[in-house]
Parts: structure tokens; sequence; C-alpha cells
């Protein structure tokens, strides 16, 4: 009989999805805010003193996917951190945009919108936080307080005016 007739072992353990987590360009620096590193840190804490644990003791299919999921973000956080470069903030002057700066902007239509410039494993965009090597973070990279500054989006060029620049 055909091996694709037969029936697999119910016992099998179905694997949990594998997460894609952001990464550093290749050749680069993984480049970590202090309070983002502080924040990965309790995130560790966090995963091994409380959900680890409460998963480890059940015996459910979903809490061991959940646990396996849980393990992998532990791995990712560990090298994270392992081969972090941390960035003190800037000392004033503030007037040129660098890497943990928060820049507040003018969009051509008049909308102003403020960005944090962050490492990957920090980046989120509920808080307009974007990763540095994102093509608007790299636009405002290294540009002064009044510049405007061009960078391409699927829909065409956009114009930012830089209003404000400050760090933590």
């Amino acid at each position: 009989m055909s091996k694709a007739f037969t029936r697999e072992d119910d016992s099998a353990e179905a694997a949990a999805p594998v997460r894609q987590w952001p990464k550093v360009p290749p050749g680069s620096k993984n480049y970590v805010t202090k309070s983002g590193a502080e924040a990965l840190r309790a995130e560790v804490n966090r995963l091994i003193e409380q959900e680890r644990p409460q998963l480890a003791s059940k015996t459910d299919e979903d809490s061991r996917r959940q646990l396996q999921m849980v393990d992998q973000r532990l791995i990712h956080l560990q090298q994270s951190l392992d081969s972090a470069t941390i960035v003190e903030p800037q000392p004033q002057p503030w007037d040129h945009v660098r890497f943990g700066a928060t820049v507040r902007v003018r969009e051509k239509r008049g909308d102003e919108v403020t960005y944090r410039i962050v490492g990957v494993d920090e980046a989120d965009i509920d808080r307009d936080w974007i990763s540095w090597v994102s093509p608007l973070a790299r636009a405002l990279l290294n540009a002064e307080l009044g510049q405007r500054v061009r960078f391409r989006v699927p829909a065409g060029e956009q114009e930012l005016e830089i209003l404000s620049i400050h760090y933590d």
C-alpha cells in the first residue's frame, strides 16, 4: 500500500508556527535605545517568570504550541540583547536627527505627526516608533531642524518638514 494512504500517528505533536522576527540588515549593528534594552530585558523576565511556568504546567496541545512560541521569542530576545549596541540619548543641542530621536514633522498637506527612531526590535507602528532601517527613518536621519526631507512611498514621493527634535 502506498504511504499516501496510511494514517499519520495521532499522537504526533503539531509543530508551532515559526514566527519571523524583525532582522537587522546583514553587516549592520543591532542598535537599541537604552529604554528599549530595558524593555527587552523586562520582557525576557516576564516570559521566564510568568508566562513560561504557566504554560509548562498545562498539558493540552494549544498550551504546548504557545510554550514553543514563548521559547522562540525568548531565543530571539536573548540573541537580540547579546548582539545589541545600546545607544545613549544625544546631548543637547538637538538640532540633528539621530538614532533615538523623537521627531515631529509636518506633512505636505499640513498634518503633524511625531515619530521616534528606534531599533529593529523596538519598532511599534501603533506608537509611531519606526525602525532606523525603514525608508522614513533613513530619510530623517542626519536631517536638521527646519529641513524638508523627501522619501519614496508606494503612492509616490512624500515631503516632510522637521518641526522639532528631542531625545529621552
